[in-house]
């Protein structure tokens, strides 16, 4: 399964290996099991410190994958084949299973350490998910440093009756003893969080103890990134506020359009921007959301768990999110086949009908992803023409289980109680109304500003966006902005990257000129 390069590779990385490993794979007859069996007999073979043992079940969860020091109970586990994005999750899972240190904060490894309760996390996945490692990767490594604690990352395309009998019709969704516990990207800190209600107030009060900031930037996508970087060559003391390093481009699989780079993918171009930030004395509070900005003698950023944080002149970076239809059913449907992500959640749907609502590029791009997937995609686009570049709308022409409706205006989505069987639109043409029969609903109409925690602060747009001068300088003095957050007319990664660099050094500006001290 595994090609000579790949292999090669994890020779190198096997060699951090120092204590031990035993690889135990359930299997039944079925293909998928003997894949499993084979992907382990492979990568037990590069290393001598790694040793495999396959049994033969009929009564369990299988294939199944568990990872253990040698010796020991294994408490991690995959249900499915850990390939596409969970691959560095099972790699990481043998690395830290064999001693390997886990790359997280020290002060979040003890608080994992002192939960004594018995927790039980599974976590339903698809392999092409890139929120999903977030998730189960944070669980493994739990998992890794708390013995009350066992984890196993469940396949939902092919484990389909739990997925049925669950209902789960997004990924990634945990499961905690049996009942739902979360759905959605969760880091570590946020599932310590939510376990030890203590843990936020103990958080708070550690942060509001920081000396104040030269700069402190909100947000930690591209926009916030480089204006970190470029804050801290300028030598002066840099913070950055964010929910999740990389932002809303942990969302974007392919990317294509950033400079010198022919093609990555979202997960990994966010991963290399928290490498290049961390290269500098900078400091990453998260997962944190700022709740109010108020000007005294310095800037003071209220954090949503209640800590303190002040600066001199503060970036503001929040980016932007999926807009909602804003119809009956949307809320109450989301996650039950309301979705806004088709490449976490496409495969959940294989084989059933689903629409999806937008004809610009990322609506006709979904359809085009969806198609290989489900059985028919109806997209439905409110003007009277789609709006997608010619190149996609010449793809979708050619395929033949793609149907687009024009001037359809949503208004309903409907549902079961569990799950969403269809929606309601009205024909703009002719005000006619009409019921479209899917399982899926796959929402791409455009963005909506991460800015309401500023209204009466500052001038915004009609639609939310942070006004912005060419310095990207707000109506407030020392208070400046950048990225898809402000008034900038293309939402680009490379424009906010641009922007970020011009609203940092607009703020250093700002702060030579100005009698901040």
């Amino acid at each position: 399964m595994l090609d000579a390069n790949v292999k090669q590779q994890l020779d190198t990385y096997f060699q951090n290996i120092t204590n031990p490993i035993e690889i135990t794979v359930s299997v039944n007859d079925s293909a998928k099991a003997q894949e499993l069996a084979e992907l382990a007999k492979e990568v037990s073979a590069i290393s001598a410190k790694i040793s495999c043992q396959i049994n033969q079940v009929s009564d369990s969860r299988a294939p199944l994958m568990q990872i253990a020091p040698k010796g020991e109970t294994p408490r991690v586990g995959f249900a499915g084949i850990p390939m596409g994005h969970e691959f560095t999750s099972f790699i990481l899972a043998l690395l830290q299973a064999g001693g390997h240190p886990i790359k997280e904060d020290g002060a979040l490894i003890e608080e994992a350490k002192m939960l004594s309760q018995p927790l039980h996390f599974e976590v339903y996945a698809s392999l092409s998910c890139q929120n999903c490692p977030t998730v189960v990767q944070a669980l493994n490594a739990f998992a890794r440093v708390n013995p009350n604690v066992t984890t196993t990352m469940i396949d939902g395309a092919l484990f389909k009756d739990e997925v049925e009998r669950r209902n789960i019709m997004a990924v990634p969704t945990i499961y905690l003893n049996g009942e739902e516990f979360g759905q959605g990207r969760m880091t570590l800190a946020e599932i310590i969080n939510k376990l030890d209600s203590g843990a936020s107030a103990k958080q708070a009060e550690q942060l509001s103890q920081k000396a104040p900031f030269d700069v402190l930037i909100v947000g930690g996508g591209p926009a916030g990134a480089a204006a970190a970087i470029y804050s801290a060559r300028k030598g002066i003391r840099t913070g950055v506020v964010a929910e999740r390093f990389g932002g809303q481009v942990l969302d974007t699989n392919a990317i294509e359009n950033f400079i010198s780079v022919p093609t990555t993918d979202g997960p990994k171009l966010a991963a290399s921007l928290e490498e290049h930030v961390l290269d500098y004395d900078v400091d990453i509070i998260k997962p944190q959301r700022v709740a109010k900005l108020a000007k005294k003698d310095l800037f003071e950023l209220e954090l949503e768990n209640g800590a303190q944080l002040k600066s001199k002149a503060v970036i503001i970076a929040t980016g932007a999110r999926w807009r909602e239809m804003n119809v009956p059913g949307e809320r109450e449907y989301r996650g039950k086949g309301v979705a806004y992500c088709p490449h976490c959640d496409g495969p959940l749907f294989k084989g059933k009908k689903v629409a999806v609502i937008g004809g610009g590029n990322s609506g006709i791009e979904a359809a085009i992803d969806l198609a290989g997937i489900v059985e028919h995609v109806t997209v439905l686009e409110f003007s009277d023409t789609l709006r997608a570049d010619e190149v996609l709308l010449k793809k979708v022409r050619s395929m033949s289980n793609i149907d687009v409706i024009t001037q359809a205006a949503t208004t309903e989505v409907l549902g079961d109680g569990q799950r969403v069987i269809g929606l309601t639109y009205t024909n703009r043409a002719n005000g006619e109304s009409a019921q479209l029969n899917v399982a899926g609903i796959f929402v791409q109409i455009g963005l909506v500003p991460n800015s309401e925690w500023l209204e009466g602060t500052l001038e915004r747009t009609s639609r939310g966006e942070v006004i912005v001068d060419a310095k990207g300088q707000t109506s407030l003095p020392g208070v400046f902005a950048a990225g898809d957050v402000t008034n900038s007319p293309y939402k680009q990664i490379i424009i906010s990257m641009g922007s970020g660099a011009t609203a940092s050094l607009g703020a250093f500006d700002y702060l030579i000129r100005s009698s901040v001290n």
